[in-house]
């Protein structure tokens, strides 16, 4: 509870859950009670499931334990009047049968009275349990519902980076058919001198026409197959995950995911211009990931620094100018292996995030792009595929300077 209160939900998710566990297995119902409150409280607002179970745990030992301790008042006050009717029959012996008599009577009024309390706090239970059914029925469906439209939103949290990278995907697959195009074109024209060159007897100028034939028939099928593996990028991409991790090469998966981004924001915007800075450690090689979350969340990050820096330049036409000095959109990418993890870094020079939102920027829904333009789940879903693959998703910000995304992945 000191940690949920310092805001340090991992620990005091930690020790919550020590609590609870400890607290299950020593049978101590209050201590149960206070760490199952608390998960509620920390697991609520990001995963209502996850929160399901302990807040039925917590109603379950809230009314057990309420029905314990009103028995054992009724009982200890059954207890002490019984106590004082034994002394005074013991005080009472030499008293007249009539007095006897009254007092028995008073103790039958007396257990009337406390079967009547104990009727009266099992119907109380029975009403209680009845309405109980009806709020876990209640929240069984909003659960349901919560399911359906969280389902639904990151379908098309899915579609819309699908759609970031249409354009961007257009730009690269363009480029190796040109050079299809253009090579083929310059083929058929040295086929046709290479039939006259034979026609004409000169076999060894037909020889080396053919040999350029050749290696343009090599550049073609190189420009052809990167514009397969580009299709197939896309492909992945727009398809469920499999959730099988497979050895993936991650320096060309971060590179080819920031040319897409790139250029798909130069195909909706001619004006937009930044320039990017990679260092890719060439030691990291193949790692075991799920290659098409991992690209979702690079694109993610990539989108959102080209737009910082878009929107700084687009201030800066309305700022006064510095002496000397012309801002530079500047988006870096640094990759390193350090013992058995693997860090990327997604660095802008952008306006930074301010400090008072930056513990809310990986919260569902919550966005500070205008209405329309971000959905709010990108660096949810970012920091949920992250964590499930048994990393971290990092920001360091500075105000006016920029944002810096760091991703730890282990190598397994």
């Amino acid at each position: 509870q000191m940690y949920f209160s310092m805001n340090d939900v991992n620990n005091a998710e930690k020790y919550a859950i020590s609590a609870y566990n400890g607290a299950s297995e020593t049978i101590n119902p209050h201590v149960m009670i206070d760490a199952a409150a608390l998960l509620v409280k920390i697991y609520e607002p990001q995963n209502k499931l996850k929160a399901y179970p302990y807040l039925k745990t917590y109603l379950a030992l809230k009314d057990s334990i309420f029905n314990k301790e009103k028995y054992n008042q009724i009982y200890k006050i059954d207890f002490e009047e019984k106590k004082k009717i034994t002394e005074k029959e013991k005080a009472a012996v030499m008293q007249l049968n009539k007095e006897r008599q009254k007092k028995f009577v008073l103790i039958i009024i007396f257990l009337t009275l406390m079967a009547a309390g104990f009727a009266f706090l099992i119907r109380q239970k029975q009403r209680a349990n009845i309405l109980l059914d009806k709020e876990k029925q209640k929240v069984e469906q909003t659960l349901k519902n919560l399911t359906a439209a969280q389902a639904q939103l990151i379908q098309s949290e899915k579609m819309a980076s699908l759609g970031e990278l249409t354009a961007g995907i257009a730009h690269e697959i363009q480029n190796p058919l040109n050079f299809v195009n253009n090579f083929s074109e310059v083929n058929t024209e040295l086929l046709a001198e290479m039939k006259d060159e034979i026609d004409k007897g000169n076999l060894d100028d037909a020889k080396e026409i053919a040999n350029d034939v050749i290696a343009n028939e090599e550049k073609i099928n190189h420009h052809g197959k990167r514009a397969d593996a580009i299709v197939k990028g896309m492909l992945q991409h727009s398809r469920s995950s499999s959730g099988v991790k497979e050895p993936t090469d991650f320096n060309k998966l971060a590179d080819e995911y920031l040319r897409l981004a790139y250029h798909g924001l130069r195909a909706k915007d001619k004006s937009f211009n930044a320039t990017m800075k990679t260092d890719f450690d060439k030691t990291i090689g193949n790692i075991n990931i799920i290659s098409q979350d991992i690209g979702r969340v690079l694109l993610n990050l990539y989108n959102n620094a080209f737009y910082a820096v878009n929107e700084k330049f687009n201030a800066e036409g309305l700022r006064p100018k510095t002496e000397g000095k012309t801002y530079e959109p500047t988006v870096s990418v640094n990759t390193k292996r350090i013992g058995d993890k693997v860090f990327v870094s997604v660095k802008d020079n952008g306006d930074g995030i301010p400090q008072k939102i930056v513990d809310k920027i990986f919260q569902p829904f919550f966005t500070t792009k205008p209405t329309g333009q971000g959905t709010g789940l990108g660096l949810s879903l970012a920091y949920d595929i992250i964590k499930a693959h048994g990393g971290e998703l990092k920001v360091e910000t500075k105000e006016g300077e920029g944002s810096e995304f760091t991703i730890q992945l282990p190598i397994i």
